[in-house]
């Protein structure tokens, strides 16, 4: 710069008042006074070469703390509150169209927690389903076309939320947008940018609501459960958090809000999915508002229900007792979510649930109120890894990060186990009383099934549990692979295909699966 442009610098700025880091800006109707920038940037690198300067340091002082202040301002986004309980409208099973989607053929399929692992496997298994031809009451579709419903947690609820979303186009770009990239890298970057650290230090903002945004730019492009509604097809989707204080499941279903009287259609789908995938420690805990008792909604009859009838089963009755603790505002006017691993690591319990307390209609999940159902095909993506056995090696006493990592494993993988195990005998519990009612002419209906489900339920009703789990693997060095894979949002492109084509294979292979397309295609 020229003698004459530094002089003609100095002129402006002595036009401006100026006072130790501060300036004097003049608009209209008032004046004020704002931390001058260029001063401070300036007194930082003049600290470094002349030396501390008291003004100086204060005017940077200053600016750290007026930073700070913004800082604390940012604030997560709100759930919306309900201005009035509607129980037929919002994001249900029944309000989703079936105009491509028989009655007949009822397919769920749940898509289990482990990252990248268990977010390849899915989209392994939805591309399988695409391939895959049926003839079924004289129409020829895909597989793929009659999935009703997809219950996900953790990893699997990117690729169930994807697919739900944006249909087929998921094939398209859903390997190169997710499953292919580095994940965990651009979120661990994200944290530690000096640029965020300014919106972190806000209470009530944290790494939870980063990821939600970074979710949104990457997949969901701020799309809502109301953009679901509005395409009005299924599947519908069911995804799954963990309630903290009463580690129980939560699902992100308009059913669920009503407890809350919170109107599920403005929630981000970025935010369901981060809430679902919210591991603890790594990531902090989702927070949604709860505002029951502001929308004149009655305590849904069915939690009267199973509370007032003796006969009850426990299991229904603690459904119920989970479910009245959100209707109290007062003790609990802030819930917070964590990873949905951790009441349900598979996404089965709540298509589990909805099959067993089939009398608990308030559920949203009107598995057996649609008469015309003649099979029902449950297809479960179990992306479950074996636990490391390398400790078990070592005389020395296994580190704080090892124990963690099992005290979080263990559980999750015990009760999956239980989860899995019940599954079975249900379906096969199922499957006798309808053998007995068709062996006997005269047994009542409603005595064979507990429901007054009629001739289709019971004369008619078939089920195809079909599990996709990498101990179905007969070669030990593939099964090993699979199975020591680490639950984490980065794996190689090569893994990411392998994953694939063996998700495909695994389905191919079951003999449940098998029998579903000999019997569809009669």
């Amino acid at each position: 710069m020229t003698e004459r442009g530094r002089e003609n610098l100095t002129k402006q700025d002595e036009a401006v008042p100026r006072f130790a880091g501060f300036v004097w800006t003049c608009e209209p109707g008032a004046v004020r006074m704002k931390p001058d920038l260029n001063v401070a940037v300036t007194s930082v690198k003049d600290a470094a070469n002349d030396g501390p300067h008291p003004m100086r340091r204060l005017a940077v002082q200053f600016l750290l703390a007026w930073t700070l202040f913004l800082g604390g301002c940012a604030h997560y986004p709100l759930n919306a509150p309900l201005a009035r309980a509607a129980p037929e409208a919002g994001y249900r099973f029944n309000n989703l169209s079936h105009a491509n989607n028989s009655d007949s053929l009822f397919v769920v399929l749940a898509f289990s927690g482990g990252g990248t692992r268990a977010a390849a496997l899915s989209y392994g298994v939805l591309e399988e389903l695409a391939k895959t031809e049926i003839v079924w009451e004289g129409e020829r579709r895909r597989l793929l076309d009659e999935v009703d419903l997809i219950s996900s947690v953790s990893g699997g609820s990117f690729t169930a939320a994807y697919y739900a979303l944006y249909g087929d186009r998921i094939f398209c770009d859903f390997e190169s947008s997710f499953l292919k990239r580095n994940v965990q890298g651009r979120l661990l970057a994200l944290y530690s940018s000096p640029v965020n650290w300014v919106r972190l230090a806000s209470p009530k903002f944290s790494r939870i609501d980063m990821a939600a945004e970074y979710y949104d730019r990457l997949l969901f492009g701020r799309h809502t459960f109301h953009d679901l509604l509005a395409q009005g097809r299924r599947p519908f989707l069911m995804i799954n958090a963990t309630d903290m204080s009463l580690g129980s499941r939560f699902e992100f279903t308009q059913d669920q809000f009503d407890l809350l009287c919170s109107d599920l259609s403005s929630f981000p789908l970025g935010r369901a999915v981060a809430a679902s995938s919210a591991f603890p420690i790594l990531l902090s805990p989702l927070t949604l508002r709860n505002y029951a008792g502001s929308c004149d909604s009655p305590e849904p009859d069915w939690i009267k229900s199973a509370l007032s009838d003796a006969s009850a089963s426990m299991r229904r009755r603690n459904q119920a007792l989970e479910a009245r603790a959100y209707l109290d505002s007062t003790n609990r006017p802030f819930i917070h979510l964590l990873d949905g691993g951790l009441a349900d690591d598979l996404g089965l319990r709540g298509p589990l649930e909805g099959i067993v307390t089939r009398e608990n209609a308030g559920r949203g999940m009107p598995w057996f109120q649609v008469d015309q159902i003649r099979k029902v095909v449950l297809v479960v993506v179990n992306a479950s890894v074996a636990p490391d056995e390398g400790v078990d090696r070592r005389e020395k006493s296994p580190g704080l990060r090892e124990v963690a990592e099992a005290a979080g494993r263990v559980p999750i993988s015990r009760y999956s186990f239980e989860t899995v195990e019940l599954f079975k005998e249900t379906v096969e519990k199922w499957q006798r009383e309808i053998n007995q009612r068709r062996q006997s002419t005269h047994a009542p209906a409603s005595a064979a099934s507990g429901s007054g489900a009629g001739k289709s339920l019971l004369d008619e009703l078939q089920f195809y549990p079909i599990e996709v789990n990498f101990d179905a693997l007969s070669d030990e060095t593939e099964r090993k692979f699979f199975k020591k894979l680490p639950t984490s949002f980065k794996l190689p492109p090569e893994t990411v295909d392998r994953l694939r084509a063996v998700a495909a294979r695994l389905l191919r292979q079951s003999e449940n699966y098998q029998r579903l397309l000999r019997d569809l295609n009669r």
